[in-house]
């Protein structure tokens, strides 16, 4: 069994960034609401606990409060920020409330009699790269400096027994604490964002130092153990796989059919939803290059129908994976006697979807592959990527063989481009979508910049109407608007800066090109606070 990280969630914007970062030190971890049910969090089995940051404050009246089991675990536990905070409250600390508020980027310094206690979770940064086995490290002879960001209100002004001050700043007297002899540690500022360069090395320290995981989860045994996980699961039945033309259904295909071979039919569903000539491609790829069993569906009317007169972006997505589901009801049917679908679920539509069981966590969209099955229906699931974030799931297609091509291709929504109109289906609302992309994606392949943006696609606003003029003559068309991120991950993301010269071109032949638009406009929204599909 794979060594292991349990993370509470105590409400913290950053959350999901540790589950990230700990990932990247090759150590697998999962992530529960603080109040999830114990059976389920000590069911992984974990090494160790992270307790993550959060908006409350340990000494208000109703705020999280820290499992009893977390500390009667004996295991080590290393708190982040309002964690820290509810570790030295629960262990006879105090807490109160920061004369000074403290957001964004600090420097600490961490004490230079850190580097001699054992296990410290700072002892390996002081080194040109992280190793693991740090018993033979020398101290450096001075304080180290470190940047790190900080979001907090509260501070704690009284460490708990046994506890020592192993970094400070400016405004936090106390920005880590430590007790070797527990391997317990607490950390003001937050390790898991980008803004603190090295919080990978000290999450990996507590994980792989203090805890004692071996780092051994990487693409390689994700793949074994997954494919060892679809056999038992499946065992001798029957499984259909939805391709919708992206990364992650396609991972996910080759995964099951690594695990059962010919058990698995793939079916491929043309809604008219779809990129341009995205349908045949998939063909192509899985048909023809991997010789896994195919059925092509053309189902655009069914879908056309049934996008009729909808507006309203939840009710599309509900309403297209319901459809979705009852094709492959349908086409199963045909197949003989089909026992589980597999989905291409990934973390994030997990998280986005409220599905992890966070408590109070909102839900940012419905998502399709998200929320259960509809109760008459015979299938079980398949969902081998659903604890994985978006590279690691390119990771493993790549160990897979997939061609690059596929895996590089921008991620696509499992309701297509229903979710890129801003308003009622229509096959001629899809057609100018359709060609407004297609020529946003090949300037940006021109220009040497699609692999340099995460996320690249067209959205259509067929109620923006603006004024424009064609020759001589004025016309009142549709706008349409170019969205373009950068992100490693998907939980944040920020708008790509394009050169001008490029936006231009790409304005300048929509215009052109397609009918009915007469305004063209780039998104500049980050994530959060907008989310990356408009929809």
């Amino acid at each position: 069994m794979t060594d292991a990280i349990a993370i509470l969630d105590f409400g913290s914007q950053y959350t999901p960034l540790i589950a990230r970062r700990v990932r990247e030190q090759h150590v697998y971890c999962e992530l529960y609401a603080w109040d999830a049910p114990v059976e389920r969090v000590l069911a992984l089995r974990p090494k160790g606990f992270i307790l993550s940051g959060g908006p409350a404050s340990v000494y208000e009246p109703g705020a999280p409060t820290l499992p009893a089991y977390v500390l009667d675990s004996g295991l080590p536990v290393l708190g982040i920020c309002y964690g820290m905070q509810l570790l030295a409250h629960n262990l006879g600390g105090a807490v109160a409330p920061s004369a000074k508020r403290e957001y964004g980027p600090a420097v600490i310094e961490i004490q230079h009699s850190t580097f001699k206690i054992s296990n410290s979770i700072f002892q390996a940064l002081h080194l040109p790269s992280v190793k693991s086995d740090i018993s033979n490290l020398q101290p450096p002879t001075s304080n180290l400096k470190l940047s790190v960001w900080m979001s907090h209100g509260d501070r704690i002004e009284r460490l708990p027994p046994g506890f020592t001050i192993l970094a400070h700043s400016d405004n936090s007297p106390i920005a880590a604490i430590g007790c070797a002899a527990r391997n317990m540690y607490g950390l003001q500022f937050h390790p898991e964002v980008k803004h603190t360069p090295q919080g990978g090395e000290i999450l990996r320290a507590f994980a792989v130092d203090v805890c004692g995981c071996a780092p051994t989860w990487t693409p390689d045994n994700i793949i074994e153990q997954s494919v060892a996980a679809i056999r038992a699961q499946v065992g001798e039945g029957q499984v259909v796989c939805g391709l919708s033309g992206g990364v992650d259904s396609a991972v996910t295909a080759a995964l099951v059919h690594r695990a059962v071979g010919n058990q698995l039919t793939c079916i491929f569903v043309d809604t008219g939803l779809l990129r341009q000539a995205e349908g045949e491609q998939v063909v192509q790829t899985f048909h023809q290059a991997l010789g896994i069993k195919l059925v092509a569906v053309h189902a655009v009317e069914e879908f056309l129908g049934t996008l009729h007169g909808v507006t309203d972006p939840a009710a599309k997505r509900k309403l297209i994976g319901e459809k979705f589901i009852r094709i492959f009801e349908r086409e199963a049917r045909k197949l003989g006697q089909i026992n589980f679908l597999a989905q291409g679920t990934i973390y994030p539509d997990v998280i986005e979807s409220a599905g992890t069981g966070r408590s109070g966590a909102a839900i940012i969209k419905h998502h399709h592959n998200v929320g259960g099955l509809p109760p008459d229906l015979g299938f079980k699931l398949v969902e081998p990527l659903r604890n994985l974030f978006k590279d690691q799931v390119r990771q493993v297609g790549q160990a897979l063989g997939l061609p690059q091509r596929l895996l590089w291709r921008h991620p696509f929504p499992g309701p297509g481009l229903a979710v890129r109109i801003l308003d009622e289906i229509t096959w001629e609302r899809l057609e100018t979508l359709r060609a407004a992309d297609a020529i946003f994606l090949h300037e940006l392949e021109t220009a040497g910049w699609y692999e340099q943006v995460a996320q690249a696609f067209a959205v259509l606003s067929p109620t923006t109407r603006s004024t424009g003029v064609a020759g001589d003559a004025s016309k009142f068309g549709q706008t349409i608007i170019l969205r373009a991120v950068v992100t490693d991950d998907y939980m944040t993301a920020a708008p790509a800066q394009l050169p001008y010269d490029l936006l231009t071109l790409v304005s300048a032949r929509i215009l052109n090109e397609v009918p009915n638009v007469t305004r063209v406009v780039y998104d500049l929204s980050t994530k959060p606070p907008a989310t990356i599909e408009w929809l």
